[in-house]
Parts: structure tokens; C-alpha cells; sequence
């Protein structure tokens, strides 16, 4: 095992924060199932930045597809498509006029995100973490710290786009804290979905290799999250850098398990949803005892949304369309949940075999607030993340370990 340390040189108080993240990750692996920690990866450099490409695109599609029915419920969804004889969704929710409750119109803004009216990717907090993260490997290498995710937050993210988990602890990070204390004071968010959705670059930048993806998404997580909200994160990082081996989804599934403790809440919500979509033909059904099951957490809880993406892919048995359409029918935090469905099966497919109704309309073109990515191309991030995967792999290494 490396044991790296950080470039620079570090403060009392700065080490006294990296062994205290440290032993929250020995007592992660000390408590996880047994694990491939690194699996082959048989893949050309043109196939590599293809799978790669396509988790960028399929993370911007399930986002939009989702953004304009952000935590509205599955009968909300339901009864507004149903309005336009457009359930079950197989497209961008159509902008509907007529027949529709008034609660459920869209707004100008919403109606921007529907079909016809999209015009490259909108400016989204779920891309928003995928495009920082790509800047903290850029910057600040492989053996970066949560530390250094904090600073890079500070001088690149406006506190105006963050939310829940995070803004406590950007708000942590200006009083002076430092990980893991910004995620534990004051915060009663820290087990909500924030960490969940900026997971998916480091397994995009990890491919084979899900024990080192899980760590960045715990380096990266552990800045403003603990317990589920930290294993959400490992879980679909994993299974993310899984995915560039296998495309067999229960395999996936299983080993994003073997990366988080196994008597944790999201280990026993993952068994018993794999359980449910066996036991149910019907993926409604098994949505409404997944539904009864978490009826208590917020809509914004890793738990309840990562089960629903869970029975997206199950359901959606790989096929593209299927997942995230069901991933968003579901409800809750929908464009989260859409954004990590389609980033997994963009990997497992690729960007070549994601259908063109899907992609042609965000035209290679994604808004951010990050500093210095404002306007990007979404061929040229996946290029860059595509460059350090191939670093990454280059060194041999599986655990880096700080």
C-alpha cells in the first residue's frame, strides 16, 4: 500500500485533520465486506474516453431530464404526464398547458429544461460537483485531501451555489473549521444526498480500480458529510469505476457494496431493494414498498433516492432510456437521481451507443458556476478526465491512502 503525503507542508492543525479523516476511513474498510479493490481493465485509449464521454453525457442528460420536477412525488409526475398521454415518460417532459393542475404548471424558467426548448446543459449543482472535481485531480493531483477540497470550494465555488450539506460547510470552512468538523457542526444535512452526487468523477477517473474511486469519494464527502451520506458516495464511485469491467448490473451493485460497512443502513437498503426488484415483476410495485420502506427520510436523504436509482437500473436491465425515465418517475430528488443513473449507464455503454434523441439536444455544451468553466464543452471535460484516468492507471496503485 502507498502511503502518500501531501505536497506541501502541513500546520499542527492541518495534520490533526487528516488523521482524524484518516481513522474514519480505516473504521470504513475495517467493517466492509471482502472486495475485487481492482479489477481488469482491458480497454483501448479510444474506448476508455468513449465509456468516459459517455458517463459525462449521461450525467448531463438525467439531470435535465429531471430538473424540471426536482422533489415533486411520483403521483405529481405521474398526474402531469398523464395530462399530455405522456406517461410513462420516453422523452424531455413536454410543456404542458392545458389539463394540467395549477400546482404543477411550469415555470418560464422550468419551461427551458422541456422538450423542444433545451439548448445545451444548463448550469445544475449535480454538474457543477462533476466539473470541480475534475479540477481538484487537475490542480491538486491524486493525493489531495478534503482539506484541499475545501480550499478548492472557497476559491472557485460561490456560496450562492451550494446547498443543504455543503453550505454549512462552506460556511464551516470561513469560520476557520476543517474537515471532518465542517461536516459535523451545525449540520443537519450531513446524511442528505449532497455527497451522493459529486461522486461520479472519481470513478469516471478510476477505472477498474473501485476501492481507490471509493476513497476520493470519501476524501471528497467526508468535507461535508458522515456515516450514509459518506457511504452513498463510496458506493456509486465504486460501482461507477466498476463499470469500465463489467456491465452486468447486479455485479456492479454488488461490488459498490464491498466498498462501504456491511451492517450500515445503505447496505441493508441495497440487499433488501435487490431483493424487491426480484420478488416484483412490476417496477411500480416495487417503488411503492420501497416508498413505505423510507416514507419517514427527506427528499433529499442518500437513502431513499440512491434506492430509487438502484430500482432504475435493476428495472432498467441496461437499457438507457429505461433507467433514467424510471429514476425520475420515482420522484424525490429527481435531477440527482436522472444525473446518476445516466452516468452509470453512460459508462457501461459508452457514448457511441447512447441514443441520439437524448444527446443531440444538449449540444455538447454544459454551464457551470466553477470558476474558469463557465462555458464548456462536454467532449473536452470527458478528454480531460480522460487523460487522468489514464495517469491514474498508469501508476499501478489501488489505494493511495490519505
Amino acid at each position: 500500500m502507498d502511503m502518500l503525503v501531501p505536497s506541501k507542508t502541513l500546520t499542527e492543525k492541518e495534520k490533526t485533520s487528516l488523521m482524524a479523516t484518516r481513522r474514519v476511513l480505516d473504521a470504513i474498510r475495517e467493517s466492509r465486506p471482502k472486495g475485487p479493490r481492482k479489477l481488469p481493465t482491458q480497454l483501448s485509449n479510444p474506448r476508455m474516453l468513449d465509456k468516459i464521454h459517455g458517463g459525462w453525457l449521461g450525467r448531463c442528460v438525467g439531470c435535465l431530464l429531471g430538473k424540471p420536477v426536482e422533489l415533486w412525488t411520483h403521483k405529481m409526475i405521474e398526474d402531469y404526464l398523464n395530462a399530455g398521454n405522456a406517461y410513462p415518460l420516453n422523452d424531455y417532459f413536454p410543456l404542458l398547458r392545458k389539463g394540467v393542475p395549477k400546482p404543477l404548471l411550469f415555470s418560464p424558467e422550468q419551461a427551458h429544461w422541456t422538450l423542444g426548448s433545451i439548448k445545451g446543459m444548463p448550469r445544475d449543482d449535480d454538474t457543477d460537483y462533476t466539473i470541480m472535481a475534475l479540477h481538484i485531480l487537475e490542480e491538486n493531483g491524486f493525493d489531495f485531501t478534503a482539506s484541499n477540497v475545501g480550499e478548492q470550494w472557497l476559491s472557485h465555488l460561490p456560496y450562492n451555489s451550494v446547498f443543504t450539506a455543503e453550505k454549512i460547510a462552506y460556511k464551516n470552512l470561513v469560520d476557520g473549521l476543517l474537515p471532518p468538523e465542517t461536516a459535523t457542526k451545525n449540520n443537519p444535512f450531513s446524511e442528505c444526498i449532497g455527497a451522493q452526487i459529486r461522486a461520479d468523477l472519481w470513478g469516471y477517473a478510476s477505472p477498474g480500480m473501485p476501492e481507490l474511486a471509493a476513497e476520493f469519494a470519501f476524501r471528497d464527502a467526508a468535507l461535508s458529510h458522515v456515516r450514509e451520506g459518506i457511504y452513498g458516495a463510496m458506493f456509486f464511485s465504486s460501482l461507477i469505476a466498476a463499470a469500465f469491467s463489467t456491465s452486468d448490473i447486479e455485479e456492479l451493485i454488488k461490488i459498490g457494496l464491498t466498498e462501504i460497512p456491511k451492517d450500515s443502513e445503505f447496505s441493508r437498503m441495497v440487499e433488501q431493494t435487490i431483493t424487491l426488484s426480484r420478488e416484483n415483476k412490476e417496477w411500480k410495485e416495487a417503488w411503492r414498498r420501497v416508498d413505505e420502506s423510507y416514507r419517514k427520510l427527506p427528499p433529499i436523504h442518500t437513502i431513499n433516492n440512491a434506492a430509487l436509482v438502484l430500482l432504475a437500473l435493476l428495472y432498467g436491465r441496461g437499457d438507457f432510456e429505461k433507467s433514467i425515465t424510471l429514476s425520475v418517475m420515482g420522484g424525490l430528488d429527481t435531477d440527482c437521481n436522472g444525473a446518476t443513473a445516466g452516468s452509470i449507464l453512460g459508462v457501461v455503454l459508452g457514448a457511441d451507443q447512447l441514443p441520439s434523441k437524448w444527446i443531440r439536444p444538449i449540444s455538447d455544451k454544459i454551464e457551470s458556476a466553477v470558476l474558469g468553466f463557465h462555458s464548456s464543452r462536454i467532449s473536452d471535460l470527458a478528454r480531460r478526465t480522460c487523460t487522468l484516468a489514464k495517469s491514474n492507471l498508469a501508476t499501478g496503485r489501488t489505494d493511495i491512502h490519505l
